[in-house]
């Protein structure tokens, strides 16, 4: 009987246990996402192209069906994707150079406000440290600092744009063989992953835009209403703060409604954060998280957790592009595996949830 034994557990063939396997992965992902950050200058251009390409993409379509050859196609393409990114370029960089020549006019103002504000919470009991922390936000060094800070950003990115550039270009020509009859995966169930994944990043930058759209030119009309400096780029940054998900409101926020209590004292400030409340939770809160949540079917807890995490994995713009990163994790690693389906449902996955 024991030689039984022996040769039946020598037959089976050696397996390893869950809870070593849970570790193995999550060392690989520690791994892999530490490469990730080493070469987040890289990879984060590239990742801004493929999304902007996959927006781009379904142009080519409509003119194949017309006759049109495919290379000229991919140029159209080219081109669309250029004409996005010429746009946000050149409304980065006016809303930067405008931000930057408004300081030097508000200095008086910004060193009175930050008295203002010191003198205000040492009246209700705080340290004379935790007052004078509180008020060096309105410090001007602090803000010209800032203001530099912005200028060397916009540098920075100016020198990403040219890397974006040159991917747009390889990056629509490869998917030029999505339009191919065999796709581009070769196999159904990955063609069909591939293309939910894309029709859901189109989808949700589409609405992000379109509400992102009215959200700017109300909130733009409304500080030009009540005297709020450089609307314009105030309304620029509620714009791309509407691409990042729960928190953009408030990143849209802050700036405007600084510059109101420096200019105009506490009843402006709070005039712009109503109207900014009124404007953007009726619309940001209320309204598009249906149409975002048809887009993408991602649940709140993870979709706040994607903007903190990939911020930090590839920077600032992996606030932006934290949607299509996470729906990209999920459509590698969970939708082709079925024993995968709890972590789908956990994710807010439709396919899964409605099943």
């Amino acid at each position: 009987m024991d030689d039984t034994r022996v040769t039946d557990a020598a037959a089976r063939p050696a397996g390893i246990a869950h809870g070593t396997r849970v570790l193995i992965t999550v060392a690989a992902a520690v791994v892999v996402l530490v490469g990730v950050w080493l070469a987040r200058d890289i990879l984060a251009p590239a990742a801004v192209a493929a999304v902007v390409v996959a927006i781009a993409h379904p142009v080519r379509f409509p003119l194949e069906r017309r006759g049109w050859p495919a290379w000229l196609a991919t140029t159209v393409v080219v081109v669309v994707a250029y004409a996005i990114l010429g746009v946000l370029a050149v409304l980065l960089v006016v809303a930067s150079v405008q931000f930057v020549q408004l300081l030097p006019d508000y200095v008086d103002e910004l060193e009175a406000a930050a008295q203002s504000v010191a003198e205000a919470l040492a009246s209700l009991g705080l340290s004379e440290e935790a007052s004078a922390a509180a008020g060096s936000v309105f410090d001007p060094d602090a803000l010209v600092n800032l203001a530099t800070s912005v200028a060397d950003a916009v540098l920075g990115f100016a020198t990403a744009f040219f890397f974006v550039l040159a991917y747009v270009i390889f990056m629509a020509a490869d998917a030029a063989r999505f339009s191919r009859p065999s796709g581009l995966f070769g196999s159904a169930e990955a063609d069909a992953i591939g293309t939910r994944y894309f029709r859901g990043v189109r989808r949700y930058y589409v609405v992000n835009a379109t509400f992102g759209l009215v959200v700017a030119v109300l909130d733009g009309v409304v500080l030009w209403a009540i005297g709020v400096p450089i609307p314009l780029v105030w309304a620029i940054l509620a714009f791309v703060t509407n691409f990042i998900p729960n928190i953009g409101f408030v990143l849209g926020l802050i700036p405007p409604a600084v510059l109101a209590l420096v200019v105009g004292g506490w009843p402006l400030a709070l005039l712009v954060i109503a109207a900014y409340s009124i404007i953007n939770v009726v619309l940001q809160v209320l309204v598009q998280p249906k149409f975002v949540s048809d887009a993408v079917g991602l649940s709140l807890s993870i979709t706040f957790f994607s903007v903190v995490f990939w911020t930090l994995v590839i920077g600032p713009i992996g606030a932006i592009l934290c949607i299509p990163l996470t729906l990209l994790v999920r459509a590698l690693l969970l939708e082709p595996d079925e024993r995968a389906r709890t972590l789908r449902r956990l994710s807010g996955d439709p396919a899964v949830i409605d099943s």
